[in-house]
């Protein structure tokens, strides 16, 4: 088991930066793949980014690759989200996700842990 807590998140101008942490719980974190997931008012949960145990690979949506970097630091337990260049469409409760699977998965059904989410705002 592995409980997940998300940090970071506030209100921003548009064109400004926030990053997100993710604290995990637990001695196995390491061996999980760890998401990031945002849910707008209105909208589904969807898939932001994920990071492969090692760090080696990454994944992103299109709609916040080249702005978004995930990151985590294996020691810390913790897996990070740093957001530039943020637009209004960002705006969302952000989640992190780990799933205890071999590769990195984009889909939210594949994940088997969840943190209660942070909310980011992003002003125009």
């Amino acid at each position: 088991q592995v409980q997940l807590v998300e940090s970071g998140g506030g209100l921003v101008q548009a064109g400004g930066s926030l990053r997100l942490s993710c604290a995990a719980s637990g001695r196995t974190f390491s061996g999980y793949v760890m998401g990031w997931f945002r849910r707008a008012p209105g909208k589904e949960r969807e898939f932001v980014a994920a990071i492969t145990q090692s760090g080696g690979n990454t994944a992103y949506d299109d709609s916040v690759k080249g702005r978004f970097t995930v990151s985590r630091d294996n020691p810390k337990n913790t897996v990070y989200l740093q957001m530039n260049s943020l637009k209004p469409e960002d705006a969302a409760v952000y989640y992190c996700a780990a799933r205890n699977k071999l590769g990195l998965g984009v889909e939210e059904r594949s994940y088997d842990h969840w943190g209660q989410g942070t909310q980011v705002t992003v002003s125009s």
